[in-house]
């Protein structure tokens, strides 16, 4: 189900709630964001130092609970996917999107091979791949490595995240 608290303004002003998906997670200790061309969220709820691309874990939503507006809208090859990561205070129960302590985004765009199916994690990619379940944009601006590190520096205290994922078809 998607968040009507964080939709998107339409040509008329009215929010989208099909197209804006929002996912909540925490940092981890072992969150290093060095990965050059790929950032991750994940439902696991657990990090080795090997996953310098996740920046989340105990994500309470995969892409498999996305809604088929949003996965339909996201294989449009022409559509913009923007990444929004806002990150609380180390402590806080969660993130606010409206005054978040830290935010980022990275803009990427969508695919007709992008699958949205996977029950664990999303992963959006600098490159063009598309062959899994788990990718929700390709053609990314950045990748973790590319999250400002005092936001970084946050989720490695275990500070929560809140991902908006919104997609705007093309016209």
């Amino acid at each position: 189900m998607s968040d009507a608290d964080a939709g998107t303004d339409d040509a008329n002003g009215e929010a989208d709630d099909r197209l804006v998906e929002v996912v909540r997670a925490t940092g981890h200790e072992h969150v290093t964001a060095e990965h050059a061309s790929t950032v991750e969220l994940t439902t696991d709820d657990w990090l080795t130092p090997a996953g310098d691309c996740i920046v989340g874990v105990g994500a309470d939503r995969a892409p498999r609970d996305f809604s088929p507006e949003f996965r339909e809208a996201c294989r449009d090859a022409a559509a913009t996917i923007t990444a929004t990561f806002a990150v609380g205070e180390p402590g806080a129960d969660a993130a606010d999107l409206a005054d978040p302590a830290h935010v980022d985004e990275i803009v990427g765009r969508g695919d007709p091979g992008l699958a949205l199916l996977d029950d664990r994690s999303m992963v959006g990619r600098t490159s063009e791949y598309t062959d899994d379940e788990r990718t929700v944009f390709v053609a990314g601006d950045g990748a973790a490595a590319d999250l400002d590190r005092d936001l970084v520096a946050a989720l490695a205290e275990g500070a929560p995240v809140t991902l908006r994922l919104a997609v705007e078809p093309s016209a």
